[in-house]
């Protein structure tokens, strides 16, 4: 896996599509999530498109956290779902690690 460059809307610029890594605990929650409602596996994988290809992209409320998790990121993917993440780097270059999914009172 490595960061992918894609073309820009306007066909000249070029942005960074990031490489997203899926910590052992993001699997699980997930994998738990999906089976519990399947109808979350489609806006999880539309939420994971936003965020490999802007992180600040207005529709994921991304945010930085504070506390324990200060080193980390939050982003919505849907009503009451939260995705933990941090930016890494991954065979020299820029990746998000998700580290953790579930409900605000879950991941907090």
């Amino acid at each position: 896996m490595s960061t992918r460059y894609s073309r820009g809307t306007d066909g000249g610029n070029f942005r960074v599509t990031y490489v997203l890594l899926r910590s052992t605990a993001f699997v699980l929650e997930a994998k738990k999530l999906i089976k519990k409602q399947p109808a979350m596996a489609q806006n999880l994988q539309k939420t994971l498109e936003f965020l490999s290809e802007d992180p600040f992209n207005a529709k994921l409320r991304t945010h930085k956290l504070k506390g324990e998790l200060k080193d980390s990121w939050s982003c919505s993917a849907g009503y009451d779902l939260r995705i933990i993440f941090s930016f890494v780097e991954y065979e020299q270059k820029q990746a998000i690690l998700l580290e953790s999914i579930g409900t605000h009172d879950e991941v907090y």
